[in-house]
């Protein structure tokens, strides 16, 4: 399926890019399937188990698994319980878990499902205790140059070419995110749409994560208890349900200036990829995409 998207590189200068574009965008909240696709890996190396307590790693987490960080179940609070922390300021990695414990869980681990980013910031960090290495160097050896992601990177971009800035509705720059602490494992990934593509087109094929794993990943491991079919499910790292009647797996992504969403329909063998670095797209937006292409 060949898909495409606008992108603003600058004030006042947009183009349609489509597979073979090289812009990377930030792909916000749609990296979390490459924190769960880590610990997967881990996991069929046989060095992890998904049951395991995240207190073997990170103490201070008593009942919390690595299950519930991936199913988002651990009780964890979402950016907005933690109004302390500057999401674009560079924090240390020992603070800001000791920021996280400073906020009462807000459930008991298992009890309910609430979306998490800090649980998948932790998570980045158990990879990183377990694979002895830094995170975004793992996700580079182990998932992103196996599975052909050539323009694909984590963390902040450096000197690196082809890379969007993020810009607010107006069209003004905003500044990013700390992605290299802050954001690690919950929205630190650049990529382009075509890469996208590919990984989607890998998870189905099980390239990379091999049964049960792939399984795991892209089926229901809790219920999110959302009205509409669409997202009525939560694997590991993606949204899972129906569209049109038919099995899908997705997510969508929001970073200072960056939207994004990414969908697979395995049967009907359709992709949609949507990266754009202005905030002026909202989810009523992508939906209404979304009926005019599929």
């Amino acid at each position: 399926m060949r898909q495409g998207g606008l992108v603003r590189l600058d004030r006042g200068t947009e183009v349609v890019v489509g597979d073979d574009s090289p812009i990377r965008y930030q792909l916000a909240s749609v990296s979390k399937q490459f924190t769960a696709a880590a610990l997967l890996l881990l996991a069929q190396d046989g060095r992890i188990d998904l049951a395991d307590p995240l207190d073997r790693w990170i103490p201070g987490w008593p009942g919390v698994t690595l299950h519930h960080l991936l199913a988002h179940t651990s009780g964890i609070g979402h950016w907005a319980d933690y109004p302390m922390i500057d999401l674009a300021a560079r924090m240390e990695p020992a603070e800001l878990v000791e920021t996280f414990r400073s906020v009462p869980p807000l459930t008991a681990p298992g009890a309910a499902w609430r979306y998490s980013s800090p649980a998948y910031v932790l998570a980045a960090q158990v990879v990183e205790r377990v694979a002895d290495t830094a995170y975004a160097t793992f996700l580079a050896g182990r998932i992103f140059e196996p599975a052909g992601l050539t323009a694909t990177f984590a963390g902040p971009p450096g000197a690196r070419p082809d890379v969007a800035a993020g810009h607010d509705k107006h069209g003004e720059p905003l500044p990013s995110w700390n992605l290299d602490v802050v954001g690690m494992g919950a929205g630190d990934v650049w990529s382009t749409t075509g890469d996208m593509t590919r990984w989607m087109s890998n998870l189905a094929a099980g390239d990379l994560l091999r049964e049960p794993w792939r399984t795991l990943m892209l089926t229901e491991r809790a219920a999110t208890g959302q009205p509409d079919d669409h997202s009525r499910g939560y694997g590991y790292g993606w949204y899972v349900g129906t569209y049109a009647g038919e099995p899908w797996f997705h997510h969508s992504g929001h970073n200072a200036g960056y939207i994004t969403f990414a969908a697979s329909l395995p049967e009907s063998d359709r992709r949609l990829v949507l990266l754009t670095n202005n905030e002026a797209m909202g989810m009523p937006d992508i939906f209404a995409l979304l009926r005019s292409l599929l």
